[in-house]
């Protein structure tokens, strides 16, 4: 059964660090992209960045850029985002889901549960 399980989130102060994790089962990772969104309160859902089969990667959103990095072990089925200098508007529950591609293009077709980050002193 396909599953898209993400973790790692949780409160961190501005200017912190968190690492997310989505482990991937029932499918074998290394044949597709993955993507990283997230929905802040009141918000509609945007892309944050994602990851192709081989690794080459494409931020969405600016606001994320030179703070967050998306990466992924295959090995470990497993892709990450490392959020570095944290802000308050980064608070949103983060989901990561699967493209239907090894590339990032094409549509989505399967998501996580979402893990919540909340930045704040």
């Amino acid at each position: 059964q396909l599953q898209l399980v993400e973790s790692g989130g949780g409160l961190v102060q501005p200017g912190g660090s968190l690492r997310l994790s989505c482990a991937a089962s029932g499918f074998a990772l290394d044949d597709y992209a993955i993507d990283w969104f997230r929905q802040a309160p009141g918000k509609e859902r945007e892309g944050v960045s994602c990851i192709s089969s081989n690794g080459g990667r494409t931020p969405y959103v600016d606001s994320v850029k030179g703070r967050f990095t998306i990466s992924r072990d295959n090995a470990k089925n497993t892709v990450y985002l490392q959020m570095n200098s944290l802000k308050p508007e980064d608070t949103a529950i983060y989901y990561c889901a699967r493209r239907s591609s090894r590339w990032c293009l094409g549509p989505i077709d399967a998501w996580g549960q979402g893990t919540q980050v909340t930045v704040s002193s």
